[in-house]
């Protein structure tokens, strides 16, 4: 058995109502065994906590990681312009390996800046699976499937696929989902299809939901509904665990209809910003009851995939919403960025906080710096002024993935050379 012990730090467990102490951590394998002011058992391994802040690591809650790649490709247009023009023609020409590559550079920056869990859907997810596998990061997959032609059964076939081959491997780090893309993308008998899978494979559901005005104005069309009213006829949202994405056109009426959903809703506000989707009620649906969470979004739209950005966004967009600064706090974002997204990602029990039991994946912060003192308050540091750059190490399922900024389980100039030869070959002439 294999022990690290982390001494000395200020810990945040990110339990509801835990102040920060000064204290250790001290980690058996993959799980927390024991953590509090001070632990005499010492460990193979000790990892100096003097400066630092250990929290729980950050869940990424909705994410392409291969559209890393495409980082900085198509920005300032309109979603529809950003997608048909530049996104499709470019994602059309990558290659299985080609995702490998994107997704090992997704994950890198993604333990660099403190996410040690993350939701994903896209294609190829085999090859994704294997960088989840390969680096250490603990991962939800998903194959994205859509229904507005006949494949034959080919998505579904490979999203079945994708959950016989990876549900529990890599020591338990990779878990699964089904992943009917969206309403509009999703008609009812195939929305229906993807549902019987996931019951069938005992596995969440993960798909796009009211993300824009002109997918609410598709379904209003052609259903006379609203994209939630949409799944909730199809039965989806009495599903045993549904992760829904965006969630930014919501009436109250789907508000009310989200209240009683098992899992929740991923709030993407960077992208949502960017894209000018929108300004999700996150407030109200946390009010209603409903699980909220935190995702980037594809690097594609977000550009970067920082939770912190994630998580200041979040805090200032609802305290703009309701025009109160005292409606939404620091603390709020916080928790939807590690239990709330532990929550969707059906690891509530595993992930989320730092407590006795649970897996060791936890990030530590070096508050060793101008912009991060004094610390008067730890959650508002943590909030408004900690960036991705200020974590100095990951840990995840026990395991050291970054110590002292330095990843320690991919080659970071040979994913940073793949990849700029790659998206230059994608993107050529688009």
């Amino acid at each position: 058995m294999s022990a690290i012990k982390i001494k000395g730090a200020t810990i945040f467990t990110m339990v509801r109502g835990e102040a920060p102490y000064e204290g250790d951590i001290f980690i058996r394998d993959s799980r927390i065994a024991s953590i509090g002011p001070s632990i005499a058992e010492e460990a193979e391994e000790t990892l100096d906590g003097r400066g630092m802040l250990a929290m729980p690591g950050l869940v990424n809650a909705h994410q392409h990681s291969p559209m890393s790649l495409l980082r900085a490709f198509s920005d300032d247009l309109k979603l529809m312009d950003w997608l048909e023009r530049k996104m499709l023609p470019a994602e059309n020409r990558m290659t299985p390996e080609d995702i490998y590559w994107g997704a090992k550079l997704g994950i890198a920056e993604m333990i660099k800046s403190g996410t040690t869990a993350f939701a994903d859907m896209y294609i190829h997810m085999n090859e994704i699976a294997e960088a989840v596998k390969e680096t250490g990061i603990r991962a939800s997959l998903t194959r994205g499937v859509i229904g507005l032609e006949d494949d034959g059964g080919r998505r579904m076939g490979e999203a079945a696929d994708l959950i016989d081959r990876w549900h529990g491997q890599a020591d338990g780090r990779i878990t699964t989902m089904v992943g009917p893309h969206a309403p509009y993308t999703c008609p009812p008998h195939f929305m229906k299809e993807a549902l019987a899978l996931a019951a069938d494979k005992g596995v969440p559901v993960h798909t796009h939901l009211a993300e824009t005005v002109e997918e609410t104005a598709k379904i209003r069309e052609k259903y006379n509904r609203t994209p939630t009213e949409y799944l909730a006829d199809t039965g989806l949202l009495s599903h045993d665990h549904i992760l829904l994405a965006h969630g930014v056109h919501l009436t109250p009426e789907d508000i009310k209809l989200l209240g009683g959903i098992k899992g929740g809703m991923a709030h993407n506000p960077v992208s949502n910003l960017k894209l000018a989707c929108g300004i999700a009620p996150v407030a109200e649906l946390l009010k209603q009851g409903t699980t909220v969470g935190l995702g980037t979004d594809g690097a594609g739209s977000a550009t970067t995939l920082d939770m912190f950005e994630e998580i200041k966004a979040t805090a200032w967009l609802q305290k703009l919403r309701s025009g109160n600064p005292a409606s939404f706090t620091a603390g709020e974002a916080l928790a939807m960025a590690t239990a709330g997204g532990a929550e969707l990602l059906g690891l509530r029990g595993e992930i989320g906080t730092l407590e006795a039991g649970k897996k060791a994946d936890i990030i530590l912060i070096d508050l060793r710096k101008p912009h991060l003192q004094p610390v008067h308050h730890a959650e508002s540091l943590l909030a408004y002024s900690v960036g991705g750059a200020d974590v100095d190490t990951t840990i995840v399922n026990g395991c050291i993935l970054m110590q002292g900024r330095r990843l320690l389980t991919m080659d970071e100039e040979e994913i940073l050379r793949e990849t700029a030869v790659r998206a230059r070959r994608i993107t050529a002439g688009i």
